[in-house]
């Protein structure tokens, strides 16, 4: 299912460019200093925003935001990842990477929606989950695990939505999802291209080749059926037009929420399952 149907390709292509040069100028757009992030997508979709902090376990990651609010007058649970602007934002967000705490917040606020049978839209916006030694000794690993199963069992319609970066285990811990959109100029991907080249190759610099084989794009990944639709953006990127970019991406959300809601919840868990126990099924011809 597309969201809306793909335009002309807004980067363009040149004759004479190799094909995985297109794929690095999305990944530079995706990751591009002036682009929307959550709060930015929250400040403008979002009414009567109210923020929850903290994992009741450890303490509060800044690096994902969640809380309620309402879209178009019906009540929703937002999380998603959120970059800093700054460099003081960048060190208090930790640059998008969630730590253990992160994912436990998440989880505890999508089982809190599920309670009051509100619908959740998550927003993906990360690097990759915080590889760092706090993290790894408060079970990183685990976090994640458990938010990819009970995300599974939430019995409350459930959106994802990649606006940025979509980076490994870091993203897909709030990706299980009925429906999985991407930003056209965004990326997801189990690994980054730097890290991919630097264990293929063993050079860093060959990350380049490493996205093009990665097959990153949201292109790529509707062509594969791993998405359900791409959000198209302004010209340019959404960078170049904030409101545009909020606008578009509502255009989606609002039929996927109308559609979602007509389903139980036992429906939903069964969908959602449905959904990625089909995926990478490929059959080949003798």
């Amino acid at each position: 299912m597309r969201a809306v149907p793909l335009e002309e390709d807004p980067i363009g292509v040149e004759a004479g460019v190799a094909p995985h040069a297109h794929t690095w100028q999305r990944v530079q757009l995706a990751r591009h200093p002036k682009r929307p992030h959550t709060l930015d997508y929250i400040d403008r979709l979002i009414t009567g925003f109210q923020e929850i902090h903290g994992d009741r376990t450890f303490g509060d990651d800044a690096a994902i935001v969640c809380g309620y609010g309402c879209f178009e007058d019906s009540p929703i649970m937002v999380i998603g990842h959120q970059k800093g602007r700054d460099t003081k934002q960048k060190l208090k967000r930790n640059f998008a990477m969630p730590k253990p705490e992160g994912y436990r917040k998440a989880l505890r606020c999508m089982e809190l929606a599920a309670k009051f049978k509100r619908p959740i839209v998550c927003l993906l916006d990360t690097p990759g989950a915080y590889p760092g030694i706090d993290a790894e000794e408060r079970g990183q690993a685990e976090a994640i695990a458990v938010n990819l199963r009970e995300m599974t069992r939430l019995g409350v319609p459930v959106i994802s939505i990649v606006i940025g970066e979509g980076g490994s285990g870091g993203a897909l811990a709030l990706g299980v999802a009925n429906r999985v959109y991407m930003m056209e100029n965004s990326i997801y991907s189990v690994i980054s291209p730097e890290s991919c080249a630097a264990i293929i190759w063993r050079d860093a610099g060959k990350a380049e080749l490493a996205a093009a084989a990665l097959r990153l794009t949201s292109r790529d990944l509707l062509d594969l059926k791993l998405i359900d639709g791409v959000i198209p953006e302004p010209p340019g990127g959404a960078q170049e037009d904030w409101d545009t970019a909020a606008k578009l991406l509502a255009n989606t959300l609002r039929p996927a929420l109308a559609e979602l809601g007509k389903m139980s919840g036992p429906e939903l868990v069964d969908h959602r399952y449905e959904k990625f126990r089909h995926m990478a099924n490929f059959f080949e011809e003798a």
